[in-house]
This record gives structure tokens, sequence and C-alpha cells, in this order.
């Protein structure tokens, strides 16, 4: 492959990154546009509704009379239907611009190798599969929601150095929630909250941790917030009620929607989980990271659905406590924030 494609398509990557957490339920996306072998012009999806890469790297350039000389990168293959924006690939087509460079395909059935077929069929040089490994790596809630019809599955606990996650409490107890990370981690979780789009945890930990689930500490919109609450008895005094994000309580009494707060009916006398993974996918979720509590996250690890797992280790050690899910997996990557570790995991069943 030649390694002017690569640098480019790099770019494309880069640029792509500045929109997560303004464009789902569509895909990030980054494009350059590229005269003589230099860049003219550069753009990204920057929310949902308005203009894609494509159409915001052709503004961008300057001497439009360039672009029936120029190479177009784009890190996932332009649109060719109509949904809020016009169709990427007509685009391109109108512009007269003769060679495309391709990261990936799109996996959504409105597109799929139908943005190629037009571009081709006009007469465009369209080239695909330049670093697609890492382009289909930055779209993988995108790919997983259209492939697998449900939201790319993220775990999420912090655990002590002897594995532990709580202390033994019992609602109605004296015993606060023991902060095993630090700031830093904490903020660092504010910021994932902004870029995923739900947030789930079961009644137990609403109940002894009285959680918000929102981006406090970190600029950007508010997940959706998901709670498990079989009977409805949850007070409307806990945190996950104050009106700050929207919010779904999966239960087995009531369907009810108040404001921005619904309450979803399921059946638990059978598997919870793919019911709420469903729900989630008809409302367009492409991620969900499941936060608590210790239970919850055992039957989603039982069940094989999760597609990565983040797990903060802290510099605290409890002797007894809580365990720490059982969690059987190499991981891909790790940092360090202080005296805390992040450890990252894929799943690769």
């Amino acid at each position: 492959m030649e390694q002017f494609h690569i640098s480019f398509m790099r770019r494309c990557i880069e640029l792509a990154g500045k929109g997560f957490g303004y464009v789902s339920p569509n895909p990030v996306v980054g494009s350059v546009i590229v005269y003589d072998g230099k860049i003219i012009g550069e753009g990204y999806h920057r929310k949902y509704g308005e203009a894609h890469a494509e159409v915001n790297a052709v503004n961008s350039v300057k001497d439009k009379s360039l672009l029936k000389k120029s190479t177009i990168y784009v890190s996932l293959e332009p649109c060719a239907h109509v949904g809020k924006t016009p169709a990427c690939a007509d685009m391109i087509i109108r512009e007269g611009i003769p060679e495309v460079v391709i990261g990936s395909v799109d996996p959504y059935f409105q597109v799929a190798g139908k943005g190629i077929q037009k571009l081709e069929t006009a007469g465009r040089k369209v080239i695909t599969g330049v670093l697609e490994k890492e382009c289909v790596e930055l779209n993988k809630r995108f790919y997983t929601y259209h492939t697998k019809k449900r939201p790319y599955i993220i775990l999420k606990w912090a655990q002590t150095r002897d594995g532990f996650v709580d202390y033994v409490r019992k609602p109605g107890t004296d015993i606060k929630a023991f902060w095993i990370t630090n700031e830093y981690c904490k903020t660092l979780v504010h910021k994932w909250r902004t870029e995923e789009d739900a947030f789930l945890v079961g009644m137990n930990t609403v109940i002894l941790d009285n959680p918000q689930l929102t981006a406090r500490n970190w600029f950007g919109r508010n997940p959706l917030r998901v709670a498990i609450d079989e009977l409805c008895e949850l007070d409307v005094s806990f945190q996950i009620f104050d009106n700050q994000a929207d919010t779904i309580i999966f239960n087995s009494k009531k369907d009810l929607v108040k404001g921005n707060l619904s309450y979803i009916k399921i059946d638990f006398t059978t598997d919870i989980i793919p019911q709420i993974l469903d729900v989630l996918y008809d409302r367009q979720i492409q991620s969900l990271v499941v936060e608590g509590g210790s239970q919850t996250l055992e039957t989603f690890i039982s069940a094989g659905l999760w597609d990565e797992a983040r797990i903060f280790t802290g510099d605290h050690f409890f002797g007894k406590g809580l365990r720490a899910p059982v969690f059987n997996a190499n991981p891909f990557k790790s940092e360090v924030f202080g005296n805390s570790e992040l450890r990252w995991y894929y799943n690769k069943i």
C-alpha cells in the first residue's frame, strides 16, 4: 500500500475522533482532500444531523477548481442515500473529484457498498481498505450496532489490589462508599460519559451509592441513564431521578413516560439482558457502559455479552468485602494514573 495513502488516512482517523460524543447514532468520520501531495481541505462529522465529513472537507477548500484534480480521503465509505443530509457520494461526483480513497466499508444496509458502486459507475477511481482495521476500530460501536443488532457493551469497575470492589454494605447502614481510585480516574470516567450513549446500574448500586451518572466533571452531553428495578422500589429522591438526563427504569410493573423519565416493563421470569438490549437497540443506543453493581456485571460476563472491559485497580487493600467480578481475560492495554492502574480488555469471542 502506498505510504502517502496511509499518511493521509491517519489524518482522517485523527479528525474523526473529534466527533466522539456528538454524532451518535451516526459514525465518526474524517476526510481530507489532497492536491499535488498536499492537503488543501479537511473536515469531520461534527454533530448528528449536520454536514458529513466529506461535505465539510469540500467546503474548507478555498480554490474549488482544484477539486477536479484532487483525491478525497475518507475513513468510512461515503453515504449513498439521503437522510438528514444529502448523499455524500452524489456530492463527490457533482464536484468532479476524480479519485476517492476509503478506509472501511459502511455496514449500514442503506450504504454497505452502494456508495462505492455509485462512485465507480460515475467513473471515479476508488481505492478501499486503507488502514481498514484502524478505521473499523474507530467505529466499533457503529459496526457492532449494525452487525450484532445491539449496543457495543463496555464493562467498568474499580477494585482494590486484593480484588474487592466494596465493603459489605446493606441498605440503611452508615457505611459509606469508599472511593478506590483517585480524582484523575473519576474525571476520566466523566469524560467517558460524554462519549458513550448509555450507562447502566442495578438497583443495589442506586440504593447504596446514589449515583448521578452524569458528566459533571467534563464538558459534553450526559448519557442515557439506565437502572434495573424489578418491583419499582426505588424512591424518586435518588439522584438518577433528578431530571438532569434521560433515564430508563426497567421493571416488571408498568410502562410510563414522565418528562425525560421512562419506566419500561419487561419480563423478569426470563433473561432480562436481551430484552434490555433490544429496547436500547430500538432507541438507537450504540454503546452501553455497565457500571455496576457486581451482580449486574457478573450477569453480562456469564452471558458473554460484552465487547470491552475497563478495570481500575486502586492502591488499597480491603482484606474482606465484596469480591470483584470473576473475569478471565488478558489485557490488551494498561495505563497508570498516579496510584491507580487502568487495564483494558477485549472480548475475543
